[in-house]
């Protein structure tokens, strides 16, 4: 909306009358666009917007006696009277009760003592903020243009302050003050008179949240928690693992800071919400890559099972809950040309260059070594001591020239091959599942004899996971798609830019400070020369 409540309350036909033509076309088409958008919030209903059925009007609703049908009704037996049961056990003699007229009912319900409202009585005591700091810094918010003839107001324009809060922040210190620093600050908003007749208020910055996925959560300058202060939150439950509750006793306890359960949760959300826009530019950045590393784990969002994936190059991470399905990659990956190291997982096998993590192959042939039938020990001696070969050959080619790996290697590659393909059908199953798994991955598996530069583990996506599997155990998860999207997105901001070699925290404030004030939120750090 372009002009608040307290500007329409001054506009009468006599305000009209004394502006220019200029000034008056301009009102009347940001009163034409404030217009469409009340008639379309109007219109916005369950089965055209994201509003749930409960905020339908009664009246709009499907009542129960329109749900039910008439022949659950039962007609009375002839000459039964209709509300007594046809099995009542009254004898003819009695005689029921006369009904009272309609006109005594209404005299009856109004002698009744009216029903209490739900919710706060009048009169009763209040609920609000009690702790009240002295603030180190006041600001005044005035209006920089009229809201009606668009002219300047300037600083010493008549005005009178009509609202304010108060802040609390944390400042990063400096070199002969290190540390945290508690900052209060009082913002105290104005109203501007105008020469023209017109008085404007001046508004706190107003972000827009544009994922509907996220809890419903306003970015607003309107907030008791100062961006400094909100990364910290953000610290204390992602990096640190602390649950709300013990958020609130850190904050209580070391700074002095009473907050309630609910401001903490809300900051949270407010976060990821100004973090969101940054997830576009993180997706590009992984499609963009050379060679991608691809992981995922299972997390569990309230009763359902999902997997926590991760996607991560030498400067980005980025991560996403979702379920085990390529559609996750299909849509993030779409048009991605580089090099895929993943796992053996089916959902990678569609991209055209991938590479084979060989931790997992060793690992499983050495399960064949150490199991109890001889030709399984036999089969898994066998691959354990190719792949042993090949890195220690591929590790001599990283220190010198490349040679000719595939050619020199050939041989050896030729007899696991003829190993692996007379094991298919194998009794042992695991004998029988890693022969197919090297068969199926072939070329996957030993393209690194091509690069020897390439990786040949994907212990960089597994390393990305490994602080979140651990929080996982901690928290079980998270309960709603809203609580997953809070964490992938501030979890993706401070991953990459750790990556960058970068502290997450004062980028991060500044994207919150951006956000809430309706800009855009800066690039993500280039990373430090050497990372």
């Amino acid at each position: 909306m372009h002009l608040s409540d307290h500007s329409l309350s001054q506009l009468d036909a006599d305000a009209l009358q004394r502006l220019e033509v200029e000034p008056l076309r301009g009102l009347s088409l940001r009163l034409l666009e404030d217009l469409k958008e009340a008639r379309e919030r109007l219109g916005q209903n369950p089965t055209n917007s994201s509003r749930p059925p409960s905020s339908q009007a009664p009246w709009d609703r499907l009542s129960a006696r329109d749900t039910d049908s008439s022949d659950d009704e039962e007609t009375p037996l002839l000459g039964e009277a209709p509300d007594q049961p046809a099995d009542s056990d009254a004898s003819p003699e009695e005689e029921p009760e006369p009904t009272p007229p309609p006109a005594a009912k209404d005299k009856a319900r109004q002698a009744e003592p009216p029903k209490r409202k739900p919710g706060k009585q009048p009169g009763a005591p209040g609920f609000g903020r009690t702790q009240v700091f002295k603030a180190h810094e006041t600001i005044a918010h005035r209006a920089e243009t009229c809201a009606v003839c668009a002219a300047a107001l300037g600083a010493d324009a008549p005005s009178v302050a009509y609202a304010g809060f108060q802040t609390i922040d944390l400042l990063w210190g400096d070199a002969e003050h290190p540390g945290l620093h508690l900052h209060i600050v009082d913002h105290q908003f104005y109203d501007s008179h105008c020469d023209c007749g017109h008085q404007t208020r001046a508004q706190p910055g107003q972000g827009e949240v544009n994922d509907a996925r996220l809890e419903p959560v306003a970015l607003s300058e309107w907030r008791l928690v100062g961006p400094g202060l909100a990364t910290l939150v953000v610290a204390l439950h992602l990096r640190f693992r602390l649950s709300y509750r013990r958020i609130r006793e850190f904050l209580h306890d070391w700074l002095g800071i009473r907050l309630s359960v609910g401001t903490i949760k809300a900051t949270l959300h407010e976060a990821a919400a100004a973090s969101e826009p940054l997830e576009q530019e993180l997706i590009e950045a992984i499609v963009a890559s050379d060679l991608l590393h691809a992981d995922e784990t299972s997390w569990p969002q309230g009763a359902e099972l999902l997997w926590l994936w991760v996607n991560t190059r030498a400067t980005v991470t980025l991560f996403a809950v979702a379920k085990r399905g390529r559609e996750l990659l299909d849509r993030l990956l779409p048009d991605f040309s580089g090099w895929l190291m993943s796992d053996g997982w089916t959902a990678y096998r569609h991209f055209p260059q991938r590479l084979r993590c060989w931790a997992h192959l060793t690992r499983k042939a050495q399960g064949l070594i150490d199991s109890l039938d001889q030709e399984a020990q036999a089969f898994g001696r066998q691959v354990q001591d190719t792949f042993d070969t090949l890195i220690n050959a591929i590790h001599a080619a990283r220190d010198g020239p490349p040679g000719e790996l595939p050619t020199r290697y050939a041989p050896l590659l030729d007899s696991l091959q003829g190993a692996c393909r007379r094991r298919l059908g194998h009794r042992h199953a695991k004998t029988n599942a890693l022969a197919v798994e090297l068969l199926n991955d072939w070329e996957a598996i030993f393209r690194v004899l091509e690069n020897p530069h390439w990786p040949i583990t994907n212990n960089a996506a597994e390393q990305a996971l490994r602080h979140w599997v651990i929080a996982r155990r901690i928290m079980m998860g998270t309960r709603n798609e809203a609580g997953s999207r809070t964490f992938t997105l501030l979890a993706s901001v401070i991953e990459t830019c750790r990556k960058c070699g970068h502290l997450p925290w004062p980028y991060l404030s500044a994207v919150i400070t951006e956000r809430r004030a309706g800009r855009t939120a800066p690039a993500l750090p280039a990373p430090m020369v050497g990372v």
